[in-house]
């Protein structure tokens, strides 16, 4: 009798065999759709659950009850799922041949099983170098097998303990992605540290494993820990600082915890150094340390940065807007005329302004000056494709901001500080808006006092995805001289995006003029299906059949959420299926998956690797047998190894928030009733003003209307404001 015969619905059964296809996995929760061919057995079985991040090849030994859905039919509905190796010679060749094991593909696969039957797992753990044998193996083959294989036991001796301590499959994998080969080591240390290090894995999750592995409920470790988790994920909202009262009640509900434990914890945090306690705006507030220390220190800088003369003393009177004039043709409005003397009169100052309003021409003016005057100038963004950007404009070279500090990728701290500071005369800053408070004092930190600095930036853009609220502090505190540009030119104010980014700042709905050779559409629908789909049929056929454009190069899809019918995730999915589905070279990683010609966008700094939250670039190769994949990054070729895929993500549609310093020919944004907590009007704004050619909206119209109508954005809880002032009211 089989594994899979009379299954009983009513009680636990068990089943092994090898993953032939996986049909669906959501990475958000691991919960995924496999199929198993089962020893003996010629059907195809259908697992179901939480059974996180397989691979098509692997062999997997299931615990879980018999399910008869409608649709699908018989499922087992896993409640414990391990991996196993094989112990047939057909399962043994098409595990090594998977590529689970770096170095070796379908080829020497063959080759293994055929020199060493089943004794190859024996081989490869105990007398490795017998491998040698083989022709053309080599001793680097060699050495990528031990590794792979290494790597491979140390997961499941980890995976296992954090199983068997009520972890699933899909938390423990990420969990061993992060901490390696210390990951036991670690977690019996220090289990509450998951919640903040392992992306996927909440403060629930490494609570309970906390009190499983013996941590007391009511103990003040257990409130510090929880504290200081509710503390970060209010930071990660983009506060600095969380007010002390409301702090102690949300961590309260989280860990049902009294008072008098919380108060102990938090006292006791902050004598540690974990937190620092100060008033904002007389009300008694919490930060994490490095926020106060960020912040203080970015007020600190600015008033060292006030102090002196201007590198260009005598060369800022109106003669300055003749000689630009005459000399290289360079004609001001009025208006820029005097934001440019304004400008020349302060060593500190800030460019502010919608699109269209001439900032780019006012910085192109002052680079002149400065070359006139032989001054040095650094020109820096906070990302990649905005110092491109701004060094298209201006001619001028330009870096991202890591680059120009030389961020160590290891120690994460910067090469150019107080210390060793940077040299120039003129550091003129883009995109600002999109600059945190930790970067902020990096760079500010590495500045020469001698040195001016230009902020430029669009102050009613979304503010940084980290904490903090820089440029709008700066700007409120009136301590740095801030020109406003609100005229729009000419050249520009016959386009339809520059005029309705302005009607929308405004709170007035955008107009579509249906013109033949405009450059930007409303397309309404009834429900976010139709949208979905008149998306769907914009970016692969509509778009680029009128425009004769690359629906992957030049059409950037812009959502404001990840998750729902229209996030980037179901958009991304049915996108690369239409756009990149007969790639020949494709790999499964995580439930995503990835090809050769695919769009992708980095999701986290890798300052190894020298890319950056938010960097798009294309797929270029995959190397199935050395496990490693090519990404081209702005004409540079970068190399991952598979297990670093989860860095990555599919780029035809991302985020409004990602895509903050970035420009694009054609952008298309859905916008429905779904998005309700997103309708916000500086993020429509936002969005607009990505697209560079066009901009195609498809909306529902109440969703549209709500977006444009509210301008109530969250503000962020921050003291930079004060500190700017008391620090200039001191000197």
């Amino acid at each position: 009798m089989n594994e899979l015969s009379h299954p009983n619905q009513d009680t636990e059964e068990q089943i092994s065999g090898v993953i032939e296809r996986i049909t669906f996995f959501n990475p958000e929760n691991g919960y995924s759709i496999i199929k198993i061919k089962v020893k003996n057995d010629s059907d195809r079985v259908t697992i179901v659950g939480e059974l996180g991040a397989l691979s098509e090849g692997e062999y997997v030994h299931c615990r879980g009850q018999w399910v008869n859905d409608r649709k699908y039919g018989k499922q087992l509905k896993v409640s414990a799922i391990e991996v196993i190796l094989p112990d047939t010679l057909a399962g043994i060749e098409r595990y090594l041949g998977s590529g689970l094991l770096r170095g070796i593909g379908a080829h020497f696969a063959k080759k293994m099983v055929a020199k060493f039957g089943t004794r190859v797992f024996e081989i490869i753990e105990h007398s490795p170098k017998e491998l040698l044998k083989i022709p053309q193996f080599g001793k680097q083959r060699l050495q990528m097998v031990m590794d792979s294989w290494e790597d491979q036991k140390m997961a499941r001796e980890a995976v296992l303990f954090l199983q068997d301590h009520g972890v699933g499959l899909a938390k423990a994998m990420r969990v061993y992605k992060t901490y390696g080969a210390s990951t036991i080591a670690k977690i019996k240390t220090n289990p509450y540290a998951l919640a903040f290090d392992v992306d996927g894995i909440g403060f629930k999750t490494a609570d309970d494993l906390a009190l499983k592995l013996g941590f007391a409920p009511h103990s003040v470790e257990r409130a510090i820990a929880g504290i200081d988790h509710v503390l970060q994920t209010l930071c990660q909202e983009g506060h600095c600082t969380y007010p002390r009262v409301a702090l102690l009640a949300a961590t309260a509900e989280l860990l049902s915890l009294n008072d008098d434990i919380l108060t102990q914890a938090l006292e006791q945090g902050i004598i540690d150094g974990h937190w620092v306690a100060e008033l904002v705006d007389e009300v008694a507030c919490v930060y994490p340390r490095a926020l106060y220390w960020a912040e203080a220190g970015v007020a600190r800088e600015i008033a060292r940065l006030q102090e002196g003369e201007c590198p260009w003393q005598g060369n800022s009177d109106k003669n300055s807007v003749s000689w630009l004039d005459k000399q290289i043709h360079i004609r001001l409005s009025d208006s820029q005329a005097e934001a440019l003397l304004e400008v020349l009169q302060h060593k500190l100052s800030i460019i502010t302004g919608g699109p269209g309003v001439g900032k780019t021409t006012l910085v192109n003016s002052l680079l002149k000056l400065f070359h006139k005057a032989r001054l040095t100038v650094n020109l820096c963004a906070p990302t990649g494709r905005a110092a491109k950007r701004m060094m298209e404009t201006t001619g001028f070279p330009a870096q991202t901001i890591h680059r120009l500090l030389e961020i160590d990728p290891i120690a994460r701290a910067a090469k150019f500080n107080q210390e060793e500071p940077l040299q120039a005369d003129v550091f003129i800053i883009d995109e600002s808006s999109m600059i945190d408070i930790t970067l902020m004092y990096q760079l500010l930190k590495a500045i020469p006092t001698a040195a001016a600095v230009i902020w430029v930036g669009d102050s009613d853009q979304l503010p940084s995805v980290g904490p903090g609220a820089v440029l709008a502090d700066f700007i409120a505190s009136e301590t740095i001289a801030t020109v406003h540009l609100t005229e729009i030119f000419r050249q520009v104010a016959h386009s339809q995006i520059i005029l309705n980014a302005h009607r929308i700042n405004q709170g007035i709905l955008p107009v579509a003029h249906g013109l033949k050779e405009a450059d930007f559409y409303v397309i309404a629908e009834q429900s976010p299906e139709a949208i979905f789909e008149t998306v769907i049929n914009l970016v692969v056929e509509r778009l680029p059949r009128y425009h004769q454009c690359s629906a992957i190069q030049d059409i950037q899809v812009l959502s404001p959420m990840n998750r729902g019918t229209l996030g980037t995730l179901t958009l991304n999915n049915e996108l690369q299926k239409r756009l990149n589905g007969d790639a020949r070279v494709k790999i499964n990683r995580l439930g995503t998956i990835y090809a050769v010609g695919d769009k992708v966008i980095q999701s986290v700094n890798d300052y190894e690797k020298a890319v950056f939250n938010g960097d798009i670039g294309w797929i270029e190769n995959i190397d199935m047998e050395a496990q490693t994949v090519q990404i081209l990054f702005d004409g540079r070729s970068v190399q991952y190894d598979i297990s670093e895929l989860d860095q990555i993500n599919l780029a035809y549609a991302i985020s409004i928030h990602k895509s903050q310093g970035c420009e694009f020919p054609i952008v298309v944004i859905p916008l429905a009733m779904q998005h309700y907590n997103l309708l916000v009007r500086n993020l429509l704004y936002t969005g607009i003003t990505r697209g560079k050619k066009m901009v195609v909206l498809v909306v529902e119209q109440k969703a549209l209307q709500k977006a444009v109508a509210n301008d109530k954005t969250k503000a962020r809880i921050t003291k930079l404001k004060e500190r700017l002032q008391r620090k200039v009211a001191l000197k």
